[in-house]
């Protein structure tokens, strides 16, 4: 493909918003939330310990209540689950996930809505739940739209 003038102008515009969205507040703060989780050697090792318990608890799912580890592998991962979830830095980091992803779902409806009304857009977040597309759209699933 030949790289024109007009080609030039979208990629200097999409590098723009690029740039416009990596220092944005909303990612500053999510900056800030990840830099106070995994700077805290406790919680890194907290986390460490629930990822491997993860890998169990998937190996144990595959066999069900006939593993002979069932019972204290899911205990043990509701419980480390749990002091995850009520750690405060853990909760903030988990807000700002889910805003700098609002904040993305946001400008991606708008960048395709401005391309096209009938450009299906990735729904698989609650900032699209209230579209016409549903559950679906624009990821390979079923979709009663009309396009």
């Amino acid at each position: 493909m030949m790289m024109t003038g007009e080609w030039i102008t979208i990629i200097e515009q999409a590098e723009g918003l690029a740039d416009m969205l990596l220092s944005s507040d909303v990612v500053d703060e999510y900056r800030k939330a990840y830099d106070a989780v995994y700077t805290d050697a406790v919680l890194v090792t907290e986390i460490q310990a629930f990822t491997a318990m993860k890998e169990r608890y998937e190996e144990v799912q595959r066999f069900g209540r006939y593993h002979p580890d069932y019972n204290i592998v899911m205990k043990s991962i509701r419980v480390q689950k749990r002091n995850l979830d009520v750690n405060e830095r853990v909760a903030a980091l988990r807000l700002a996930e889910n805003d700098v992803q609002y904040l993305f779902d946001q400008v991606g409806s708008i960048v395709a809505k401005s391309v096209s009304d009938t450009v299906k857009v990735p729904a698989e977040s609650a900032f699209f739940s209230g579209s016409s597309c549903g559950d679906g759209c624009g990821t390979g699933g079923s979709c009663s739209c009309s396009a």
